[in-house]
């Protein structure tokens, strides 16, 4: 069991996929169906994506001749994306709560869009009502692993970088946390617990891992 001295924080600052619902899997079975469309010869890129922008995937994958599917795709992502099911990782609404009665400010920080937010909204209202805040895609101009999305936050919940704790599955999110200053903790949802430790304070696999 890890355990964190929450005298040192003001804020906690939360990742959406992999880290507050246990999503990773369904988009690893979607792009999985993506690349054995567009790259038949080419195995496992759907696992080389994780924690990518769909700018960046599209950036990476479907420019240039394949650059016209991009429209075709997105469509298929957002109808895929109404459909799934968001379960939480396993703790993570005890955790939350206990750091909501302790007085902790309590935000999202996605680069997932507002349409993909609607989709969160329609099957989980609740988290609307559980974070003091919610940023997006479209509240910050430099995505992951740039630190602007985490200073933004801290600035609006006005909490001292320093006194933010910030929670991640992916490379880019981790290297974001750290380079706006604040403690990192890993979840190995996504990627092996070892691969996450050079840039995270603390590796967990799950919520029910912290005692405060």
């Amino acid at each position: 069991m890890n355990a964190i001295d929450m005298s040192r924080y003001g804020a906690a600052l939360f990742d959406l996929d992999g880290v507050v619902f246990n999503t990773e899997p369904q988009y690893t079975e979607f792009w999985r169906s993506q690349f054995r469309r567009f790259y038949p010869d080419e195995q496992g890129l759907e696992y080389a994506i994780k924690g990518q922008t769909l700018v960046e995937i599209y950036d990476r994958f479907f420019s240039g001749p394949l650059a016209s599917e991009r429209l075709l795709i997105t469509e298929r992502l957002c109808a895929y994306e109404r459909q799934m099911n968001f379960d939480y990782v396993r703790g993570f609404e005890t955790f939350l709560q206990a750091l909501k009665s302790r007085g902790l400010k309590v935000a999202l920080v996605t680069s997932s869009d507002l349409s993909k937010m609607r989709s969160v909204k329609a099957k989980r209202p609740e988290i609307y009502d559980w974070m003091d805040a919610i940023l997006t895609a479209e509240d910050f101009s430099r995505s992951k692993p740039d630190p602007d999305c985490y200073l933004k936050v801290a600035a609006r919940l006005e909490v001292q970088m320093d006194r933010c704790l910030v929670f991640e599955d992916s490379f880019n999110g981790l290297t974001s946390g750290r380079s706006a200053g604040m403690t990192t903790i890993g979840l190995a949802t996504t990627n092996p617990p070892e691969s996450l430790e050079p840039l995270s304070d603390q590796v967990i696999r799950d919520f029910t891992e912290l005692s405060i």
